[in-house]
């Protein structure tokens, strides 16, 4: 059923770092969307998302789910990643549409548990990509999509950020492999959802991994060699021990007719853009970038939009479960790889 009469109704679980953007993608469609419920185990991180919202606070999940008033339509799972697939999939048994930040899960089989969970009882299943509602990557979306490169040769992805102990030291659930995942899975999450939705299907992935400085279960550090179908080949690496912040986030394609950098600390700036064919949104290219002292740049209040609008009938999800999964997929076969010390094909076996 679709929401048509009234503002879409959302509930959240989870207020750690990432609630707050939740909270202000929320605030900014206060026309068509409101926030009726929040919930943590953790006093303190309830009481102040409590505070900041005005909605209604529950410290039991289950709770929630039973007795939120007014009844929430969506989920937001804002929680450590390995309890997503959990949290998703009683919420919709329960009836309930789900959107969940990303890694939507830390392993393979619990992601199709999740998809299968919310196809069985008809709801909703989104997975949070905010990234790619940026507009410097809109711009290279376009780009490729409009053959603009021609055939892509290369493909380098770096995400040199820097996570101190003192960040995982924050809480116990971080830098587990059942709540959290490495560098790969949890920090570059949204650069390795770009080699898919950016170039296309992939053939391989070969990767090494290694915890070189953090007292942690999962890598600090990686790199993966990546085969497109398309005989692309590509790089990403990974690394959470830059000296001594974040330095950049970013992504390169060389193309027969074209070359693109969009770099900055968070694909925040297209550093680089040359084709052989000039078009007028070439124009746009230095108004695309935007500053920003965040690596979850300012894509969530874009990403609510089509959530919203997909609520009241408007449009069609743009990162349902499935499209959650493609990237997963290709963080699973990575891991896979590092641990077998061997190329893994793509797609994993269903």
């Amino acid at each position: 059923m679709y929401v048509t009469d009234r503002k879409v109704r959302f509930a959240l679980v989870g207020c750690g770092r990432i609630s707050a953007n939740h909270f202000g993608a929320i605030e900014q469609h206060a026309e068509n969307a409101e926030l009726v419920s929040v919930c943590d185990t953790n006093p303190d991180a309830l009481k102040a998302a409590v505070e900041r919202t005005g909605a209604a606070g529950f410290a039991n999940y289950s709770s929630m789910l039973a007795n939120a008033s007014p009844r929430p339509d969506v989920i937001i799972l804002t929680t450590p990643s390995g309890l997503h697939p959990k949290q998703a999939i009683e919420a919709a048994e329960a009836g309930f549409h789900v959107m969940t930040e990303k890694p939507m899960a830390t392993r393979w089989k619990d992601g199709l548990a999740m998809v299968d969970a919310c196809d069985k009882a008809g709801v909703n299943l989104f997975v949070v990509k905010q990234n790619r509602r940026n507009q410097t990557l809109q711009l290279l979306k376009q780009a490729v999509s409009q053959k603009r490169f021609g055939r892509i040769y290369s493909v380098a992805i770096n995400v040199f950020w820097t996570r101190p102990q003192s960040y995982y030291d924050s809480a116990s659930w971080r830098g587990t492999w059942e709540f959290d995942g490495g560098a790969f899975m949890n920090q570059a999450s949204h650069y390795i959802d770009l080699l898919d939705w950016l170039i296309g299907p992939i053939e391989s992935v070969q990767a090494m991994t290694a915890t070189l400085a953090r007292n942690i279960q999962v890598e600090d550090t990686g790199a993966m060699l990546v085969k497109w179908r398309s005989g692309a080949i590509g790089t990403v690496n990974v690394s959470m021990l830059t000296y001594p912040r974040n330095l950049e986030g970013s992504i390169t394609i060389l193309g027969e007719k074209g070359t693109v950098k969009v770099g900055g600390v968070a694909v925040n700036e297209i550093r680089h853009w040359e084709f052989e064919d000039k078009l007028p949104e070439d124009e746009l290219v230095q108004q695309a970038n935007y500053e920003t002292t965040s690596v979850y740049g300012f894509g969530h209040p874009l990403y609510y939009d089509n959530v919203i609008k997909s609520m009241r009938g408007e449009a069609e999800p743009e990162t349902d479960g499935r499209e959650g999964l493609r990237s997963l997929e290709i963080l699973i076969a990575a891991y896979k790889a590092a641990r077998d010390g061997q190329a893994v094909s793509l797609p994993l076996e269903y």
